[in-house]
């Protein structure tokens, strides 16, 4: 499987990292080892001094395509999840000014924590759904899927026209404003509607 992730996909997000709100999506990829499942702690590396959180809501693909129409794009994912794409703030602000690539600040291990999948079918509407990051019990990112700059229809059309999606890929559809460095012991907890999906610490 792969991980493909969302940049920008929040206006009000993209305005706090003082970057411009793109006409397209931007797309990043995370290798199978940066997934965490299971609640388990993260642990902090060693080469950043600003590890930020992003949650995020996550689609799994459901089956093969390729050039998909975003009419049939629904019926691509049939469960979503809550995830964090973990962000090495600094680095990712170094290799942004030089114009490289951002793996090293996006990529490393355990830096896509993912919780488990319910079915879609279980939310009235995915298109206006609210989720949230708690940290040490403080509310610091509150979401609704209907401020998307691109639902998820639209991500999976894109997509899919450049990079073949497979059954288990998934796909970080990217994060609200409100992003923030963790530190060693931070209590996570993210919610989609009420329900706690995410539950673990910073080591």
């Amino acid at each position: 499987m792969k991980i493909i992730a969302i940049g920008r996909n929040y206006a009000e997000h993209a305005k706090e990292l003082n970057n411009p709100v793109p006409g397209v999506p931007v797309i990043f990829m995370k290798p199978d080892t940066a997934l965490l499942k299971d609640n388990k702690p993260f642990y902090h590396p060693d080469f950043s001094n600003d590890i930020h959180h992003e949650i995020e809501v996550v689609i799994k693909i459901s089956k093969e395509g390729k050039h998909i129409s975003e009419k049939f794009a629904d019926s691509y994912f049939e469960e979503i999840a809550l995830g964090v794409d973990f962000t090495a703030r600094d680095i990712q602000s170094a290799h942004k000014e030089k114009g490289l690539p951002w793996e090293l600040a996006k990529a490393f291990d355990g830096s896509a924590p993912v919780s488990n999948f319910l079915p879609k079918a279980q939310f009235a509407d995915l298109h206006n759904l609210n989720f949230k990051l708690d940290v040490n019990g403080q509310t610091r990112q509150l979401g609704n899927t209907s401020l998307m700059l691109f639902p998820f229809g639209y991500i999976i059309a894109f997509v899919s026209q450049y990079i073949t999606l497979k059954k288990g890929d998934l796909i970080y559809t990217g994060t609200p404003q409100g992003v923030a460095k963790v530190n060693v012991g931070d209590h996570l907890e993210g919610y989609i509607e009420n329900q706690k999906l995410l539950d673990f610490y910073i080591k």
